[in-house]
């Protein structure tokens, strides 16, 4: 389950003095050859108090260029991350391909927090390693080298280290009540650390318990273990594919019969009714969006459709209901070059709304499934698996208590070609309309698929797809500005009187 280094050994310091100078220029040469590679690492220093976890990260960023990587120590959640999913401060600080990441406890210091202080049961602790195992499978089916050090220092020698520390006023600022708190809990710590060692060491993701009563040990120990699983990795060659067209037919029937076969593209709404129904329902959101707001319920809608669906038109008819102080839209394009060197899934957890607020992304993660699978900028492994990727994602939203819409606005082909050829006539539309526009049309079918399957996988309790009829745009926009309001309105009456 997990790999142990030697217990008890020691490193004299002339061995010590003997050995850095040719692994720190293992370690730079190390890194200078990941500049060039195709996946981060994120290494992990966790373990027992006074193990030394800050010393190894000074070391580490002593003996690497820290210029190539970042450090992070997560303390208590300030406001604005207690008000989002737990994970998006651990999302937003992932490195780049190429980089490293130094993390010290991390994802795993708030889960064995809340069950030393009892506010967790063993059945809790273990809901919160799936979502740690759930999280780092992700990274590491996206590329990730993660390696994990557990520091290991018996009761005894913590003790001595913690008095040691305290002795010395200019040290004794970094012993806390919960460090004395836990040496006097030791055994139930033990428990809970051995429990989180069996239940988060996989294959892909082992720790390694390191014996931490000898500094030099400990330093050489985790800085070589570094240096040869990055040089395995170097080594091994991580085979990435950017681009692999898949067939433009994708083998599939003419219009196979899918979930929107069965939308009424015939439905529409006059000109006064929608005149009339509009100012009803925007008025409406005001009163809901504003309720909503002082509540802390953020809103998160997710905008899919075809190319001249209506996506931008919607938008246009919902934001003169809210305030703009109070929301963010993200035009989601093809990535930078900064967003392809994360997760796909990093550029949208760095938007997530904090309580109260409202983000609008037009267009979504869904792309990953998408134009990513029919144009195969991403492989089937890669587009299959984000379906249960995005589901995990949408629950922690939901978790935190964001209300997620997720609209699909659907044309059908003549009504779309229509519209294009509209847009060609119309000077300040013309931006609009691309080559790739046309282009897309040709793969109508095998996007329909994507389409049936994206909503049939991704369509939860607690973030169903809200199909669109959109052949008329009146009709679909009161569609739509109502679902929200009565999706808010049903949160808030969970809500009121409490």
């Amino acid at each position: 389950m997990f790999e142990v280094a030697e217990l008890g050994h020691r490193l004299t310091s002339k061995e010590y003095d003997r050995q850095v100078p040719d692994l720190r220029a293992r370690l730079l040469m190390m890194q200078e050859a990941l500049k060039k590679a195709d996946f981060p690492v994120i290494v992990l220093l966790s373990g027992g108090d006074g193990a030394g976890k800050g010393e190894m990260l000074n070391r580490l960023n002593e003996w690497l260029d820290p210029r190539y990587m970042r450090s992070f120590a997560f303390d208590e959640p300030n406001d604005g991350e207690r008000s989002r999913p737990l994970f998006w401060r651990y999302w937003r600080a992932l490195p780049a391909r190429g980089r490293i990441g130094l993390f010290v406890g991390a994802w795993y210091s708030h889960p064995i927090g809340l069950r030393m202080d009892d506010q967790l049961d063993d059945a809790g602790l273990d809901a919160c390693l799936q979502r740690v195992n759930c999280f780092e499978r992700e990274l590491v089916a996206d590329g990730a080298l993660i390696l994990k050090f557990w520091l290991h220092l018996p009761r005894e020698e913590q003790k001595k280290r913690l008095q040691k520390l305290e002795s010395d006023p200019s040290t004794a600022w970094r012993v806390s009540e919960q460090d004395r708190a836990h040496l006097k809990t030791w055994d139930k710590y033990r428990g809970i650390a051995e429990r989180t060692l069996r239940e988060t060491s996989s294959a892909d993701a082992p720790w390694t318990i390191v014996e931490s009563t000898d500094r030099h040990y400990r330093d050489v120990c985790i800085a070589t273990h570094i240096a040869e699983a990055v040089e395995r990795r170097l080594q091994h060659g991580q085979h990435r594919v950017e681009h692999s067209p898949m067939p433009p037919a994708l083998h599939l029937p003419e219009r196979p019969l899918t979930l929107l076969n069965h939308l009424d593209l015939h439905l529409s709404l006059g000109k006064k009714a929608y005149e009339k129904d509009l100012e009803k329902w925007q008025g409406r959101l005001n009163v809901l969006a504003r309720e909503a707001g002082q509540r802390k319920i953020s809103s998160i809608l997710v905008l899919e459709g075809w190319d001249a669906a209506g996506k931008g038109g919607l938008l246009r008819r919902m934001v003169p209901a809210l305030d703009a102080r109070h929301y963010q839209i993200i035009p989601i394009a093809a990535p930078t070059d900064e967003e392809r060197a994360h997760h796909y899934l990093w550029r949208f957890w760095r938007h997530v709304p904090r309580a109260g607020k409202i983000t609008m992304y037009d267009r979504s993660w869904y792309g990953r499934v998408l134009v990513e699978r029919v144009e195969g900028f991403a492989t089937p492994a890669e587009w299959m698996r984000a379906y249960g990727e995005i589901n995990d994602f949408e629950e922690q939203l939901q978790e935190q208590g964001a209300l997620l819409m997720k609209y699909w606005l659907h044309i059908d082909p003549d009504e779309q070609l229509r519209r294009f050829r509209e847009r060609e006539t119309i000077p300040y539309k013309q931006y609009k309309i691309t080559e790739e526009d046309y282009r897309n049309r040709d793969r109508w079918v095998a996007y329909e698929q994507a389409v049936n399957d994206m909503v049939e996988r991704t369509s939860t309790e607690y973030a169903p797809w809200t199909l669109v009829e959109a052949n008329d745009k009146r009709y679909a926009r009161i569609k739509a500005i109502k679902a929200w309001c009565e999706a808010l309105e049903k949160r808030l009456d969970g809500t009121r009187g409490s």
